[in-house]
């Protein structure tokens, strides 16, 4: 059995940099909060954690596109992880959608052959 972390996997790989793009979030977040609010301030937070979580959303971004060409997504499965980057811990909330949904899974996308063609239609020998 493997872990759902399993970096050999596509899933895998989205699933482990979806949580590390919530962490980024979180920290850049605490790190707003102690620019602004915070006793002292101090910028160091948003200037560490802003240039990660700017990695580490364009990597998200990055493994949602070869996620969903691995696995055949809808444009409304695509919107979704793209708007799951942008809400902050929002890839969190994609990938329990996307866990409950199946849509991590061979066959778990609504396209057959991944490019809105029936399969029937690209057989042209026929």
């Amino acid at each position: 059995m493997t872990s759902a972390f399993d970096i050999r996997s596509t899933a895998g790989r989205f699933r482990l940099v979806a949580l590390t793009e919530a962490v980024s979030w979180v920290g850049l977040l605490i790190g707003m909060y102690f620019k602004y609010l915070g006793s002292p301030r101090t910028e160091i937070g948003v200037k560490v954690f802003g240039m990660v979580h700017g990695m580490v959303f364009i990597a998200f971004v990055i493994t949602a596109m070869l996620a969903g060409l691995a696995y055949s997504w809808s444009a409304r499965t695509w919107l979704l992880a793209l708007l799951g980057s942008i809400v902050p811990l929002g890839s969190v909330i994609f990938l329990i959608w996307a866990d409950r949904k199946s849509k991590l899974k061979p066959g778990g996308g609504s396209r057959p052959d991944g490019f809105g063609i029936p399969a029937d239609v690209t057989n042209l020998t026929a």
